[in-house]
């Protein structure tokens, strides 16, 4: 037997694979094509069958070939290739064995072991029995000679390729629940590190005995994360402006280039910024040393980000962007017709008492401006009146909000917000009482049906019934949820007292904001105005800031 420095001394084509050193004197019938495969190019610690590696099979065929006689004239690898997700009509090395069977450019295909050419149970035997047909034989240097002469040739080559394949689903099975359960346990399960992190290394090595890694945040890259998190939370930067901010003040990506919209955009939408790990569906319990975000502003950039999305683009109530110099965008609407107000600009032409270019800015009908529709209401309300109003409104929002005790203020919300609570599962509950007994009476009905004592048959009660336990079994999960909810006060008690802060703390800034922050705060504070004819300005304010300027009103 050759050592592996003979096999190194083979000459091929990087690009075809084909020997170029071939000798002249070839036996007929010997000529070898090799295909190795791997199914991934990177190596997990969890608990996978190992795969035999390219240089491994490559060593073993050369061995099987020189003990053989055989020549081998041509060498094919796939790297990264599963051989049981990926069909052979997108497999570039198995199209080309394929043309070159045609063409009778070798005799035999030689693999490692015969799952090296495929796992899918309805497929790959018959790529076998197809090159066999074609005149070539199909050896594996670990398993012999594949042969379709029988009928049993036949059964034991399907069988073979069965097996195969459903060692593959096996092994994927295998290797999700390896993942969940590292994950659950707060393990970093490989992957790119994201950016924010660091691989260090954690003292635990995997069964290949390879130490493993864990994450661990950088900080210099944690500082840009809680930038770029602060431009979206408070000042209603999309990716775009967020990436346009960072690339002006100088700031790259790990790869030295100027940041995307694209990568921004995934960042903003990354879980694990607030300390949970994820593969696939399972989270990690929050782990805190991995945390570069809190949640509340998590959950802020993500409402953002979905109200903003344009399957909500109807119902959206919160700014589109924050350019311009208008506190309302994307929550002002027509009060006539319905449609969204926008912003549009006039008066080039029109110096005014200094001389200079005026701007006019308006709110504008989109049922006019856009549709070319009926609407009648006026086409357009000057910004700064509108602006005007919406600015006193929300000074003396603040103003209220600091005339009165803090303390004072949250136990009354808490009281009023149990209140509320209470009287909600009372409904749940006489709702699901009722539906338990519209439940109980369709049962009764189906034993007279069965009896023949009904004036319906089973089949004609048996949807009614379904929908009915689905009723109660939703009514009942509700009242379930709305116990736990009420039964957690100091959660609630939490979430009062950080919306109430929002509030002074906004109030506190508005002064000396610039135009992003003051209309990110106004968009907090109001869920939307409509305007009528001669400036007649209906306010909605945003649920939480209502029921908070009610309970003052109590307290005063």
């Amino acid at each position: 037997m050759s050592n592996s420095s003979t096999f190194a001394s083979y000459n091929f084509d990087k690009e075809t694979g084909w020997r170029i050193d071939l000798p002249r004197d070839i036996e007929a019938g010997t000529r070898v094509l090799c295909l190795y495969r791997v199914s991934t190019t990177k190596q997990l610690y969890h608990d996978a069958n190992d795969e035999a590696d390219i240089p491994m099979q490559r060593l073993r065929c050369r061995e099987f070939a020189e003990n053989k006689g055989w020549t081998i004239v041509c060498e094919l690898q796939e790297e990264g290739i599963s051989g049981h997700k990926v069909r052979a009509e997108n497999r570039d090395k198995v199209q080309t064995i394929k043309e070159y069977a045609n063409k009778r450019k070798f005799d035999i295909l030689l693999v490692f072991m015969f799952d090296r050419i495929g796992r899918i149970a309805d497929e790959t035997p018959f790529i076998v029995e197809w090159l066999i047909n074609h005149g070539i034989r199909v050896w594996a240097s670990e398993e012999g000679e594949q042969r379709i002469e029988t009928h049993t040739d036949r059964l034991l080559n399907y069988i073979r390729f069965w097996q195969a394949d459903g060692e593959s689903q096996k092994t994927s099975i295998r290797t999700a629940n390896s993942l969940h359960i590292l994950t659950e346990q707060g393990y970093y399960t490989g992957g790119t590190c994201p950016y924010g992190y660091k691989l260090v290394t954690s003292g635990r090595m995997n069964k290949n005995k390879r130490e493993v890694h864990d994450l661990a945040i950088c900080d210099e890259e944690a500082a840009v994360v809680q930038f770029m998190f602060e431009l979206a939370y408070n000042k209603g930067f999309g990716a775009q402006r967020i990436a346009n901010q960072l690339n002006a003040q100088g700031y790259k990506n790990r790869s030295g280039v100027n940041w995307h919209p694209a990568s921004i955009q995934n960042m903003l939408k990354n879980i694990l910024y607030t300390g949970i790990l994820r593969s696939s569906d399972t989270y990690s319990p929050v782990q805190e040393n991995l945390r570069i975000i809190d949640d509340k502003t998590f959950c802020g950039v993500k409402e953002m980000l979905e109200v903003r999305s344009r399957k909500n683009q109807d119902i959206r109530s919160a700014p589109l962007n924050t350019r311009g110099r208008s506190l309302l965008a994307g929550n002002i609407f027509c009060g006539h017709c319905g449609a969204r107000l926008c912003i549009t600009t006039s008066g080039k032409g029109r110096p005014n008492a200094d001389g200079i270019d005026a701007v006019r800015m308006r709110y504008t009908c989109q049922t006019k401006s856009r549709k070319h529709d009926v609407c009648d209401g006026q086409t357009g309300y000057t910004v700064s009146k509108v602006d005007w109003v919406i600015d006193k409104v929300v000074r003396e929002i603040f103003r209220k909000v600091h005339s009165i005790d803090r303390e004072e203020v949250l136990e009354a919300r808490n009281l009023s917000d149990q209140a509320l609570r209470k009287e909600h599962i009372k409904q749940l509950r006489r709702d699901h009482d009722k539906a338990e007994s519209e439940y109980q009476r369709l049962q009764d009905e189906i034993i007279k049906a069965l009896t023949g004592e009904s004036v319906f048959s089973p089949e004609m009660l048996k949807p009614a019934l379904e929908k009915q336990e689905k009723k109660c079994r939703e009514l009942f999960t509700a009242l379930q949820q709305a116990e736990m909810d009420l039964a957690d006060n100091e959660s609630n008690m939490r979430m009062i007292t950080d919306k109430f802060d929002d509030i002074l703390k906004w109030a506190t800034i508005y002064d000396k904001a610039d135009m992003p922050t003051k209309k990110m705060i106004v968009s907090h504070l109001i869920e939307r105005v409509d305007v009528c004819r001669d400036y007649d300005i209906t306010i909605t304010l945003n649920i939480s800031v209502e029921q908070f300027l009610e309970t003052i009103e109590v307290c005063a």
